[in-house]
């Protein structure tokens, strides 16, 4: 079973995870991770936070022998680089609470006498971690032909046109482009609309789509509805913070047609098997990966720290103020994107582990060519 638990605050010395379940024989570089962490701190409308303080390099501290994994948990740190600049200065405390933020109900939840320790927490920070997590998994799905990527959509009122994503193009801009948006033209309008949204002190969300490729039918399962890949799937899109809704495949689209309209028909491909013309379900039908890629959206709302700031209440003085402004980003859609990466792979990574066993990489591979002709790497 693979099981993760990830610590740290946003202004402490370090983020801190544990993994659990991981098969022997692995290799996960650290180079990998971190390039994947690189990409999380990406982004036009990222602060300076992300672009020109932390540096996110991780360290791995146990679960490995001669560079695989042991099959016992992995330990890793990245260290907040932000903590050693500070030198023993306080990070910002604040009695106003912003709107969207976790800080009011956070702070009547734990009893706290202001702002501050709720967002070390709820802070986005944490995602690094995650991150970390997620590449892990890849690593992992990479040994059996499966790559998990994302791109982005929409930003403020500005939305794509395609093309269409295949794995080939989703990997041309994963570097080198502001938004990695597949719509150039849009990605322009994009970014000046990220600019306005700076000058104006407030700031944008959007929707970013990850698509899981070269995934084999028949994980996850319909049998309980806490365990369908599907159900797990938004649950972990949705633990990613600014994220408020989650679409799998055609969600929302095929809820206003026709059956007919909906559902991606069968045929025969020909070759003793069976092969779909269309996508709409995203891969994943009763909870169950089809073999089709799986898709999955998010839609991020615009972060709630901004320059020009909301309407809010002084806790201290309980009059009308306006909320505490944090040092933050003015767009994390690209951000998140990288971290929902993560989530797709943890998940997927998991229902692998669960349906093959895992224990040794190498008896894992035996199965999964036994028992589905899978193509492993």
């Amino acid at each position: 079973m693979l099981r993760y638990l990830l610590a740290g605050e946003s202004h402490g010395p370090a983020l801190v995870g544990i993994l659990e379940g991981f098969p022997a024989g692995l290799v996960i570089k650290e180079s990998f991770v971190n390039a994947e962490l690189d990409l999380r701190r990406m982004g036009y409308g990222r602060g300076l936070r992300a672009t020109g303080i932390e540096q996110d390099r991780v360290e791995f501290l146990a679960g490995f022998w001669r560079g695989k994994t042991l099959g016992s948990p992995i330990a890793f740190t990245i260290a907040n680089r932000d903590f050693e600049l500070r030198k023993g200065k306080p990070a910002q405390r604040w009695r106003v609470p912003r709107p969207g933020h976790a800080d009011l109900p956070g702070l009547i939840r734990y009893g706290y006498d202001d702002c501050a320790p709720v967002a070390e927490r709820a802070s986005a920070r944490s995602t690094a971690a995650y991150t970390a997590a997620g590449a892990c998994a890849k690593a992992l799905l990479a040994r059996f032909g499966i790559a998990v990527l994302s791109h982005v959509t929409m930003v403020g009122g500005v939305a794509a046109a395609g093309p269409e994503p295949t794995s080939a193009r989703l990997k041309r801009i994963r570097k080198g482009r502001p938004l990695r948006c597949l719509d150039t033209a849009a990605e322009k309008r994009m970014t000046a609309a990220i600019d306005a949204a700076l000058t104006d002190g407030v700031t944008l969300g959007g929707v970013f789509e990850v698509r899981a490729f070269g995934v084999p039918a028949g994980l996850g399962t319909y049998a309980h509805p806490d365990r369908r890949l599907d159900a797990r799937l938004a649950g972990e899109i949705m633990g990613i913070p600014a994220v408020k809704a989650v679409e799998i495949g055609e969600g929302i689209t095929v809820a206003g047609v026709d059956g007919h309209q909906a559902h991606d028909e069968i045929f025969p491909d020909g070759k003793g098997g069976v092969e779909r013309r269309t996508n709409r379900a995203g891969g994943l039908e009763g909870g169950v990966t089809n073999g089709e890629p799986v898709v999955v959206r998010g839609f991020v709302k615009p972060i709630s720290s901004q320059q020009r700031p909301l309407a809010s209440v002084d806790l201290s003085t309980h009059k009308t103020a306006r909320a505490a402004w944090v040092r933050s980003d003015t767009c994390v859609v690209p951000a998140a994107g990288i971290v929902a990466e993560a989530a797709v792979a943890w998940c997927l990574a998991a229902e692998l582990t669960s349906f093959l066993g895992g224990d040794d990489l190498d008896v894992m591979l035996r199965r999964g060519k036994e028992l589905t002709g899978w193509k492993t790497a």
